[in-house]
């Protein structure tokens, strides 16, 4: 087993589609398992034609949503409805070690596809089922998309201002974080195969991934029956210190929620005042005077750039950060350095993952998406050349 790339040998089938599931089996490939993907023989993955800012790439079945989490894939194109289809499926999961699939209960049962049965017939396998809702409960078989999820789990009704009202995130966190909760159960299964050899059954679900990327907001308001309220950029630590903050030009999120914090932050910007001043000096007193050390804070930061600030403050030691656009965060000599983002042969950019394992420099994708059905005949060729 590579330190690197602990799944290297793995064969996963990747039955999804949209973004959390292919993201799944995406974060599975660059860890070094070898990924099959099954599309329809219609129009394969709907990703495909949708998302991104694309339309010609989005038209010709490649949206920059598809190759965001399509790369180092190959394509296997099946019509599931027909008894052959069907039975090369079976083929595929014969060999396979995991079963990636996004689709509701019913839909698998349709297709005598239900963890019931894929336990019965291939008992080895690791099957990771993702769904909005999860299993059991009236919403089980509830078709559901992020921004579905976004509203359902409570996110949204505590994004936002009192005067913007609710709103979605700019991003599609939970299907993504739904991806990142799979791969984390697919390693555990993968660890437990380990030890009982036997395969598992993995049931994941949106609306609590949701729920779990609000914990701390859970366990508020299951202690105070205090529901979260909008704050906007205000930080959840309530503490006057940390938010975003207006500077000459730019804007400077603040982390100051520590005593030592607020120390450094004071003599960074030549206010050691406030640590004397009675109105500021202990913690319960600057909440007490909130507004009061806002306004000074405004005053300061207003006297430089947000990136002038950001070089000092962060070497005095204060947890803050510039606020940048996507293209800017991407463009950082950090994010370069750390390599979150390859190239591929055929030029497209993609992100790849958060960690590195056994000092790994990247994780790099081996090959760009594959075109709907791309590699069919090279793959039913190897299952018949596997079974004479």
């Amino acid at each position: 087993m590579s330190n690197t790339h602990p799944f290297e040998d793995l064969l996963v089938i990747d039955f999804t589609h949209v973004l959390a599931g292919p993201a799944c089996s995406y974060y599975l490939g660059l860890l070094g398992a070898d990924v099959i993907k099954v599309e329809s023989v219609t129009k394969g993955d709907a990703i495909r034609h949708r998302g991104g800012t694309d339309a010609d790439a989005a038209k010709a079945g490649m949206s920059t949503s598809y190759l965001t989490q399509g790369a180092g894939k190959q394509s296997i194109a099946l019509d599931l409805d027909s008894p052959e289809g069907l039975e090369t499926f079976h083929q595929l999961l014969e060999r396979a070690d995991v079963l990636v699939e996004n689709h509701v209960p019913k839909t698998m049962l349709e297709l005598g596809l239900d963890e019931t049965s894929i336990a019965r017939r291939h008992p080895h396998l690791i099957h990771c089922a993702m769904t909005g809702y999860g299993r059991g409960g009236p919403q089980e078989n509830t078709a559901a998309y992020d921004v579905n999820i976004q509203a359902a789990c409570g996110l949204m009704e505590a994004t936002g201002t009192r005067e913007s009202g609710p709103m979605r995130t700019g991003a599609p966190v939970l299907d993504y974080a739904t991806a990142m909760a799979a791969s984390f159960a697919v390693s555990a299964a993968l660890f437990s195969k380990g030890n009982t050899g036997r395969g598992n059954f993995i049931d994941v679900s949106m609306l609590e991934t949701g729920l779990s990327l609000m914990s701390s907001s859970v366990t508020d308001y299951l202690k105070t029956g205090i529901a979260p309220q909008r704050r906007g950029n205000l930080a959840n630590s309530r503490s006057p210190g940390a938010g975003s903050f207006e500077c000459k030009d730019g804007v400077m999120s603040l982390g100051v929620n520590e005593e030592s914090h607020f120390h450094s932050l004071a003599v960074a910007l030549g206010r050691e005042d406030w640590l004397n001043d009675p109105r500021f000096v202990e913690r319960v007193e600057r909440k007490i005077h909130a507004q009061d050390l806002v306004a000074e804070l405004e005053t300061e930061l207003k006297k430089k750039s947000a990136q002038g600030w950001e070089a000092i403050l962060q070497s005095a030691g204060v947890p803050c950060a510039r606020l940048r656009s996507l293209p800017e965060a991407l463009n950082s000599d950090q994010v370069k350095e750390r390599g979150f983002v390859q190239t591929l042969n055929d030029g497209t950019g993609v992100p790849t993952l958060p960690f590195r394992l056994g000092g790994a420099s990247a994780y790099v994708p081996g090959s760009p998406a594959p075109g709907l059905g791309e590699h069919t005949a090279e793959i039913i060729d190897w299952l018949e050349k596997d079974d004479s």
